[in-house]
């Protein structure tokens, strides 16, 4: 029995094809992937750490950057992460500026489809930038943040779980209060265990 190989796209065809798309896709070594929206809980939150930065660096070079900016990891791999921060100018793949190159922040908040994907293959991507500083994965079910943060040799990784934790991030000069983060966010009681 035949299959059908799949279809290997270079960065150019996958840009130009994003251009012209009115739906978000990622290219993940030459794949392209179409991405889904977040909802309830996921948007919330990403809401949440979006304005807690957005206050923190108005009087600074950097800026947030929602979902809709698309970073470039490798040749071959385009992501779009539910938010970055860039400081100073952004650097961009393309003319058109749909993929950044240089931020220094990453944040994914999981959902069940992406959770596997943003501690595995997006956390080892986005860990390759030299730019990045930081990457947050936030759990949506429960109050779990992940800091990873780059160190003299390697990476630090930093778990946060409780309420009255407050998250350094030394790269912005930030605290960010677990609270702040899942402000209006009601979990179950068996959704902790």
């Amino acid at each position: 029995m035949a299959t059908n190989p799949k279809r290997y796209w270079t960065a150019s065809e996958f840009l130009a094809f994003v251009a012209n798309s009115e739906f978000k896709h990622e290219l993940i070594d030459g794949e392209v992937y179409d991405m889904s929206g977040g909802v309830g809980e996921h948007s919330q939150i990403a809401a949440n750490i979006i304005i807690c930065l957005g206050r923190h660096l108005e009087s600074t070079s950097c800026r947030v950057n929602t979902s809709d900016m698309m970073l470039k990891v490798s040749d071959d791999r385009y992501l779009f992460p539910d938010l970055s921060v860039v400081c100073g100018n952004p650097e961009y793949e393309d003319e058109f500026r749909l993929a950044l190159l240089n931020p220094i922040l990453v944040v994914e908040v999981t959902s069940p489809s992406s959770a596997v994907d943003d501690r595995g293959l997006k956390r080892e991507s986005y860990l390759r930038l030299p730019s990045v500083q930081a990457y947050l994965i936030i759990d949506q079910h429960r109050l779990n943040v992940e800091l990873y943060e780059r160190a003299d040799v390697g990476w630090r990784l930093q778990v946060f779980t409780n309420p009255d934790d407050v998250i350094l991030l030394e790269a912005l000069n930030l605290d960010v209060p677990l609270a702040q983060i899942y402000r209006g966010i009601a979990f179950e009681e068996n959704a902790a265990s």
